[in-house]
């Protein structure tokens, strides 16, 4: 098969991987911005820049039979496997013609995980060694790999993830059997431990190789097993906890097979479930909730008409209202509308004077939200409505793809 023929099966069997942002999306092919085209996807740095990315697996050549998985080795697919010369070499002619600026490296499992990362380190010590190249490079570690493998791709990549998949071990032999908790959560602690290590020298004046600098993700699938929202969350605030972890992605299953431990072909992904655990992840990382705050073993699914912070507010209605001019950051973040941005404003807006509601939405605040549950300078806002009234009125209509960015804004 020739090299544009195997990119175009291997970019196919790459595009449910979604710890590489932009992965899952089908967009718009042969329109302007599609990130379908050739495997192309979008990340974003450190900084906040969009970099392109050529997303595709080495190989979908695989040994194992994960029920979920597009690319097992029982489904009947065209196979396709790079050598690392030529998917080096076509990530080098895809950057000179500047359609990318990194490669996301990935693989199904050939022969073994460490024949496998064997070819993932080849691919890398072309790009970086003969070709000199200084992109972004997001590989993707195999679950069971050896440490010795595990730390010399870390030395060739920005990032790595290694995907966790299903959130509970029961699940995980149910529908992948070949593959263990322990095989997936040893590299991911190989990973966490030397890029700590790493930074330890760092810290002490010690120099040394770079290893993993933009961190390490992972992936769990979302409505592919029964666990509920809560399983899901506790699992991830644990990877973030013992793992150091960048970023927890929530991929929506997306039925790809026939099989009774699954969803019958014809479900559509829960993309609203995946879009509130995100909000729910974010609280997690960046607004100093707790998993055990967000949901409970009474309550362990996300509310899907209401954001979470939302949710919360309205079943802690006696944390309310929250003066704006003189409470804590922390106190700040609880409120529904008010994001770590313009929290910080308001920290630095009301050294200069008594804050109102004007002053509020300039900085950011959204107000129909906030009002309920904040005080300023402003003559009192509206009380909590009576009942259900609050929650009819702060309740989000099922986005569509037009307006879960705007939900997100508004979160």
């Amino acid at each position: 098969m020739e090299t544009l023929g195997k990119l175009a099966v291997l970019a196919e069997g790459a595009k449910y991987d979604v710890s590489c942002s932009s992965s899952g999306s089908a967009g718009r092919r042969g329109a302007l911005g599609s990130t379908s085209l050739g495997g192309i996807c979008h990340s974003w740095s450190d900084d906040g820049r969009c970099i392109s990315l050529l997303k595709v697996l080495f190989s979908n050549d695989c040994v194992f039979d994960c029920a979920y998985c597009v690319n097992r080795r029982s489904a009947d697919i065209p196979r396709a496997t790079f050598t690392p010369r030529e998917l080096a070499d076509l990530t080098i002619q895809m950057y000179r013609r500047n359609y990318i600026e990194g490669l996301f490296l990935s693989s199904a499992v050939v022969r073994s995980p460490d024949d496998t990362m064997v070819q993932l380190i080849r691919t890398a010590k072309i790009l970086r060694e003969e070709h000199r190249f200084g992109g972004y490079i997001h590989a993707k570690a195999i679950p069971g790999a050896s440490p010795s493998l595990l730390g010399t791709l870390g030395l060739l990549a920005d990032r790595m993830s290694v995907n966790i998949e299903l959130p509970s071990e029961t699940s995980l032999r149910a529908l992948a059997p070949q593959k263990s908790r322990d095989s997936i959560l040893r590299p991911m602690a190989f990973i966490g431990g030397t890029i700590e290590e790493r930074k330890k020298k760092t810290r002490s004046g010690r120099s040394g190789p770079v290893f993993v600098p933009a961190g390490q993700s992972t992936q769990l699938m979302v409505g592919a097993s029964p666990e509920n929202d809560f399983t899901i969350l506790r699992l991830s605030e644990g990877l973030y906890r013992s793992f150091g972890l960048k970023r927890v992605y929530y991929s929506a299953y997306i039925p790809v097979s026939e099989n009774p431990l699954l969803p019958a072909p014809a479900t559509k992904p829960p993309m609203l479930r995946e879009h509130r655990l995100y909000q729910a992840d974010w609280l997690l990382r960046f607004y100093g909730f707790r998993a055990e705050e967000v949901l409970n073993p009474q309550q362990p699914d996300l509310d899907e008409s209401l954001d979470p912070k939302t949710g919360w507010a309205l079943a802690h209605q006696g944390f309310f209202p929250v003066d704006v001019n003189r409470a804590s950051y922390e106190e700040i973040l609880r409120v529904p509308g008010i994001g770590v941005r313009s929290a910080k404003r308001i920290l630095t807006a009301r050294r200069g004077h008594l804050l109102d509601g004007d002053d509020l939405g300039k900085l950011g605040v959204v107000m129909k939200r906030a009002r309920f549950f904040i005080a300023c300078k402003s003559p009192a806002f509206p009380a909590f409505p009576a009942g259900g009234d609050l929650r009819r009125l702060l309740s989000s209509p099922p986005p569509g793809k037009d307006n879960l960015r705007q939900l997100r804004l508004e979160f």
